[in-house]
């Protein structure tokens, strides 16, 4: 194999929600399928070992405990390093409780604030009612302009910053907050959802995006050769229809 992309599992033994690991998985598959290597590396708590040779980020969804389980390791230095590798262009996926961790805090219902890294200019609340069901929204034309489905199930309201542009635009369910429409946020390469299930497999074309913009920041120009993807947008279809 010519072309071969390294993906980072960040805190796979805490933030691994509903599956959320099949992200992995979709991503892998769909790369070796066109002849593309995909080296796996799973980086738990404490774990040493820098991001920077890494061309994929995944970080999934956990419960607020175990954030706050999470805030030591992220203040050791890890937090520096995730920010780093934004910048610089690293393509980051992160899910529910991995994506409130990229904004500056969650502050929980009963008014605990917890710290977070602050790569992004997002801050989460606790709610008391959860925003809970299948939903869908349609992402920007710079994150690849796709309708996704997902599964989403947090108490907490987030908030872009006035620079931040969202993932997407609520069609149906909550998002964000319930409030403004908006679902995720997407800044440089990093990709910010609540959505669960796992979202991949039954979002094939938004997989690609990712799949597309780390091997063209690595290779340079790339087009990904197409797939058969029935049964995968059978799948998206069946919950779109649902919803």
């Amino acid at each position: 194999m010519e072309q071969e992309l390294k993906i980072c599992h960040l805190y796979p033994d805490v933030l691994n929600l509903y599956g959320d690991g099949g992200n992995i998985l979709c991503m892998k598959r769909r790369l070796l399928w066109r002849g593309v290597g995909a080296e796996v590396t799973k980086l738990p708590i404490g774990a040493s070992g820098s991001l920077a040779p890494y061309d994929l980020v995944f970080i999934g969804g956990g419960q607020d405990f175990e954030q706050q389980v999470l805030l030591e390791d992220l203040h050791r230095g890890r937090d520096r390093e995730i920010r780093a590798a934004i910048e610089d262009g690293v393509v980051f996926l992160t899910i529910c409780g991995g994506y409130q961790m990229m904004g500056h805090w969650y502050e929980t219902y009963d008014g605990k604030r917890c710290d977070f890294i602050g790569a992004i200019d997002l801050t989460t609340v606790g709610g008391k009612k959860r925003m809970i069901g299948n939903y869908k929204f349609a992402c920007t034309p710079s994150a690849g302009g796709s309708t996704v489905v997902g599964f989403e199930n947090h108490s907490g309201r987030t908030y872009l910053g006035a620079g931040l542009e969202p993932l997407g635009k609520v069609l149906a369910g909550f998002g964000n907050n319930g409030e403004d429409g908006t679902e995720g946020a997407h800044y440089k390469n990093l990709f910010g959802t609540y959505s669960h299930g796992p979202m991949l497999p039954k979002n094939p074309a938004f997989c690609d995006m990712l799949l597309a913009a780390a091997l063209e920041r690595k290779y340079g120009r790339c087009e990904l050769a197409p797939l058969d993807d029935a049964a995968e947008q059978a799948a998206h279809d069946e919950i779109s229809a649902r919803i």
